[in-house]
């Protein structure tokens, strides 16, 4: 007995040598990096004071300590930044839904600015701003080497005054100038109509309002035109929608899932991850839902697109969306700024994270370029001559009144199909498809 307590009491020694041969080392890497980061910021603190004393102009302390905050911030990623009070105050206008500006969501690739997508109804939509173009100059000022937060100041300015923003557009041989004029910013995230039997609902952006807005006119269509059984599906636009409130990506996503998860995060530590699920009820009552995207589609709408995809829930139509898949905490700071710093990546039910690589669509359908207004279609005229219109030719008695104003109808809708083909050939695409399910009965 002796022996074996003995030989127990030698292995715990033994057990405490090793751990302490082991921890040794550890505990002196630890101590020689807490010791470096002192002596970097040290180097920080001596570099400052010589700024201060010796540059050539006198220089602001607090303007010097934000730009070196927004350095380090802005060497982690393009979403991560310092946001002064006065920037932190007009992102939480942004997200309440009303903002001054041009109305163009940006990031920054390789020192440029990159346009992520003009918003619905702004300046910049209607001055002809397209996603994926490069912004190079403000008002003859070129804006490489300046850091995203920069370049945005030199775009802002008063409502009613102008701006002069040089594009470069692929596909176009030259960089090409642009003038906006500044206005306020009145968001309407949600707008619907509807488009034969089928109800669109164009989604422009995610803040407080999305979800209550989309719910509230859904509602509203579907009494219109009287009742579920009389419409034979959904379409979601998300095209050049650039994202925004993630808890809202979650309740849009969950107004037409029954069940399963809608989209995990997982951030550096294991148990910082999220996930979540959706709740019973389905706004769409099992109708067919078609959802566009397009490389403005970023952020939160690729969650809605990737969660309902993923599900089988809908078709998901148009081109490869963004491809931002990270999550961006806003940290209030003691001086009434914030600090947005990117702290997870966020992926959809399948387990995939759309990080660089965005959502792909189901059908890829491309949006033909816009033609100038004044350009002519300089193809010859068809002659629309039927039998119908021969002289003496024989009427078709085989129908009723009733039967022929019906086949009517039916072409004045086939018409109008048409035309919107030649408005907007995507969503003439998704509507085709609704027609299509529908034709083919509901799903079992």
């Amino acid at each position: 007995m002796k022996k074996f307590v003995m030989a127990a009491v030698g292995g715990t020694v033994a057990g405490i040598i090793a751990t302490t041969q082991i921890a040794a080392p550890l505990l002196a890497q630890e101590a020689a990096k807490t010791t470096k980061v002192y002596e970097q910021l040290d180097l920080f603190g001596d570099i400052f004071e010589r700024i201060r004393a010796q540059y050539v102009e006198e220089v602001d302390s607090g303007a010097l300590i934000e730009a070196a905050i927004d350095g380090m911030l802005t060497s982690l990623d393009p979403h991560s930044s310092y946001l002064s009070p006065k920037d932190a105050e007009k992102m939480r206008e942004q997200t309440r839904g009303e903002f001054g500006g041009l109305g163009i969501e940006v990031t920054q690739e390789e020192g440029f600015v990159k346009v992520v997508s003009p918003i619905d109804g702004t300046p910049a939509d209607e001055a002809g701003i397209e996603a994926g173009d490069f912004i190079t100059h403000v008002d003859g000022e070129s804006l490489l080497g300046l850091v995203l937060d920069q370049a945005v100041d030199l775009m802002r300015g008063p409502v009613g005054s102008e701006i002069v923003v040089t594009i470069v557009r692929e596909g176009e041989k030259e960089p090409f100038d642009v003038t906006i004029v500044r206005d306020t910013i009145e968001l309407t995230v949600v707008r619907s109509r509807t488009e034969g039997d089928s109800v669109v609902l164009r989604l422009s952006t995610f803040n407080e309002q999305t979800y209550p807005k989309m719910a509230e006119q859904l509602a509203e269509k579907v009494e219109t035109m009287g009742g579920m059984d009389s419409i034979n599906g959904f379409v979601i636009d998300l095209r050049n929608n650039p994202g925004g409130l993630l808890t809202q990506a979650i309740k849009v996503s969950d107004a037409f899932l029954e069940e399963g998860e809608i989209v995990s995060t997982r951030g550096r530590e294991v148990a910082d991850g999220e996930r979540y699920n959706a709740k019973t009820g389905d706004l769409a009552e099992g109708k067919p839902i078609v959802v566009l995207i397009n490389g403005g589609s970023a952020s939160a709408s690729e969650i809605v697109a990737g969660a309902l995809q993923d599900h089988r829930r809908a078709i998901v139509i148009g081109t490869k969306s963004f491809g931002k898949g990270s999550v961006q905490t806003v940290m209030p700071l003691r001086s009434e700024g914030a600090m947005r710093l990117t702290t997870a990546r966020y992926y959809t039910p399948s387990g995939r994270s759309i990080q660089a690589l965005g959502v792909s669509p189901d059908i890829i359908v491309a949006q033909p370029p816009r033609r100038p207004a004044e350009e002519e279609d300089d193809s010859p005229a068809r002659s629309s001559r039927s039998e119908a219109d021969l002289r003496g030719s024989l009427n078709n008695d085989s129908l009723s009144e009733d039967q022929i104003k019906q086949i009517e109808a039916d072409r004045e809708k086939a018409q109008k199909a048409a035309d919107l083909r030649e408005e907007d050939y995507q969503l003439a695409y998704a509507i085709d498809i609704l027609k299509g399910l529908s034709a083919l009965g509901p799903r079992n």
